[in-house]
C-alpha cells in the first residue's frame, strides 16, 4: 500500500511538471509569472514543498525544481527558495536515516534506491568533512543525506558541509533556469562556468569513490 501511494505520488508530481512546462511553451512564460505574483508566499512555499518531496523521495527528479525556481521565481527568491528547502529536507532525510535507521528507510524510498544509500553509508564520510561536502554538490545529494545518517555521521559534522553544499550548488541551477526564460546573458555566462565547475567536483568525486571502491576489494 505504501508503494502504491509513493507510486501515484511520483507519478502525480511528473504530471504536474509535465502540464506546466507545456504551458510554458504553448503561451509563454510572463503570464504564468503574473499568475505565480499573484499567488503571494504561496508560490515559493509550494516549489519548497515539491522539491522537499523529491528530496525525501530520492526518485523524483529534484533538480527541475531547481531551473523551475529560477524561472518562476527569478533568481535571488528562487536562490533562496531553494537553499532553504535543500538545509531543512537534507537534515529531515539525514535524522530519518539516523534515528530509523536500515527498515523504515528502505520502505520509504524502495529498494533500489535503498542500494545506492547504502553505498554512500559505506564511504567512511564521517571524519572526512570535504569528501561529505563534495557529495552532497552532486545530482546524488538526497541519497548522500541518507546514507550519511545510516552511517553513523553526527549531525554536527553533516550540518556544515549541507550548508556549505548548498550555498554553492544551487545558484548555477537556479541561475540557469532565470537565464533561460527571462534572457539574462549574466545570469546564463554565470550558470554555464557554475555547472562546469560542479561537474568537476562530480568527477573529482566519483574518481575518488572509484578508487575507495577499489581498495575496499
Amino acid at each position: 500500500m505504501l508503494r502504491f501511494r509513493r507510486f501515484l505520488l511520483i507519478a502525480a508530481v511528473i504530471a504536474g511538471l509535465a502540464v506546466l512546462f507545456h504551458l510554458i511553451n504553448v503561451h509563454g512564460l510572463e503570464p504564468i509569472r503574473a499568475q505565480v505574483e499573484r499567488l503571494g508566499v504561496w508560490a515559493p512555499l509550494g516549489i519548497l514543498f515539491l522539491r522537499g518531496v523529491s528530496i525525501i523521495l530520492p526518485a523524483l527528479p529534484s533538480t527541475a525544481y531547481s531551473l523551475l525556481a529560477g524561472a518562476l521565481l527569478g533568481f535571488q527568491t528562487g536562490f533562496i527558495t531553494i537553499v532553504i528547502c535543500d538545509l531543512i529536507f537534507c537534515q529531515a532525510a539525514f535524522l530519518l536515516a539516523s534515528n530509523y535507521g536500515r527498515g523504515p528507510i528502505q520502505q520509504l524510498v524502495g529498494e533500489k534506491a535503498m542500494t545506492t544509500i547504502e553505498r554512500f553509508s559505506r564511504n567512511q564520510l564521517e571524519g572526512n568533512p570535504f569528501l561529505l561536502t563534495g557529495l552532497l554538490m552532486t545530482g546524488l545529494f538526497d541519497f548522500v543525506s541518507y546514507g550519511a545518517g545510516l552511517g553513523g555521521v553526527p549531525w554536527r559534522a553533516f550540518v556544515l558541509p549541507l550548508l556549505v553544499s548548498v550555498l554553492l550548488s544551487s545558484g548555477p541551477i537556479v541561475a540557469l533556469g532565470a537565464g533561460i526564460f527571462s534572457g539574462g546573458k549574466f545570469l546564463l555566462i554565470g550558470a554555464v562556468f557554475g555547472m562546469f565547475a560542479l561537474a568537476i567536483v562530480a568527477g573529482v568525486i566519483q574518481q575518488r569513490m572509484r578508487k575507495q571502491a577499489g581498495s575496499d576489494t
